[in-house]
């Protein structure tokens, strides 16, 4: 590994979705040179742009040749992720070794899994909420694959050879973002209709900003203090979806807007032909019960703190290009 420092030079970006193209906005805002990575070629303005696969790691060797940071920001289709995660991510790797660059990799709180306690309750309870001590222990594939991904980068990273962080954020509130709060509720909410949210209504849960994602993996390329551990996302206290959706209405101007749950049987049923319901039931257990993530660690150590509640549902409601 070469001794190349993470301040300034360039960076390679890999993914240009609405977080990949936000830290490539971020970093060429400061004056830096980015280069941002994905299948068809774009990105945002004032970077250069390279269609690529991510999984080819030659490419993304010569890629990352020069590169002061990495930022693994790809994000499969859902089903894919057992198969594509683990050459899309031993490729960032191998990038990162070969070219001395840091890897900063974006992830979730998959890993964790579960971890329902044996009176059958969610152990991400308010009192007791997720940190990044939490063991990562899960038991579906998805979440298996995420937490390889990270212990992978750690080994080598404990082993001298890179130098690596993790940034792991809850579900993405944000314009454009795909989530529980994605477009799929945003539009329903902006014309004042009824929208079926998964699991429960009025289970707390923490939702990460998609512009505090971005800050965060910029930050963890660039303080040497971020790595070789992971960190999770400055994030505000949790909502329940039924919150969220209220609050999310109140900024679009529109009246109460009624919230049902899809049935069980229902996910069941639409998993039947729908490979993204089908996958949803692996981590159904995330809606189920109260899923609270604490940054407190971030916040903490870089001085970061999340954007206010009402600043994100405003412009959430807003929708993208408003």
């Amino acid at each position: 590994m070469t001794d190349q420092s993470a301040q300034g030079g360039s960076h390679l970006v890999i993914g240009a979705g609405v977080i990949g193209g936000r830290v490539a906005q971020m970093l060429a805002a400061r004056g830096d040179r980015v280069t941002a990575v994905s299948r068809s070629g774009s990105g945002p303005a004032d970077v250069a742009h390279v269609a690529a696969d991510a999984r080819d790691a030659e490419t993304m060797g010569r890629l990352a040749d020069g590169a002061a940071v990495i930022y693994d920001c790809v994000n499969p289709p859902y089903h894919r992720w057992p198969v594509d995660w683990p050459q899309i991510a031993d490729s960032a790797l191998r990038a990162a070794e070969r070219s001395g660059a840091v890897l900063v990799t974006l992830s979730n709180l998959y890993g964790y899994g579960p971890a329902a306690s044996s009176l059958g309750t969610s152990a991400y309870e308010p009192s007791h909420p997720i940190t990044e001590a939490t063991p990562l222990a899960a038991t579906g594939s998805k979440g298996q694959v995420r937490a390889r991904v990270w212990q992978d980068a750690l080994a080598a990273h404990q082993a001298g050879r890179v130098r690596a962080t993790e940034v792991r954020a809850s579900d993405f509130i944000g314009p454009g973002a795909e989530s529980a709060l994605g477009e799929r509720i945003i539009r329903r909410v902006r014309r004042g209709k009824s929208v079926l949210v998964l699991g429960s209504a009025d289970r707390l849960h923490t939702w990460s900003y998609t512009g505090d994602v971005a800050r965060m993996l910029v930050v963890a390329g660039t303080d040497p203090r971020a790595w070789g551990r992971p960190w999770h996302v400055p994030s505000n206290e949790p909502r329940t979806q039924r919150q969220a959706i209220e609050d999310l209405a109140k900024a679009a101007g529109v009246g109460p807007v009624r919230v049902g749950t899809i049935p069980a049987a229902a996910v069941a049923g639409m998993g039947l032909v729908w490979p993204l319901m089908r996958e949803l039931r692996e981590t159904e257990y995330q809606f189920r019960d109260d899923f609270v993530m604490d940054s407190s660690a971030a916040q903490a150590t870089f001085g970061l703190e999340p954007t206010p509640w009402e600043k994100i549902v405003a412009v959430t409601a807003a929708g993208p290009g408003a």
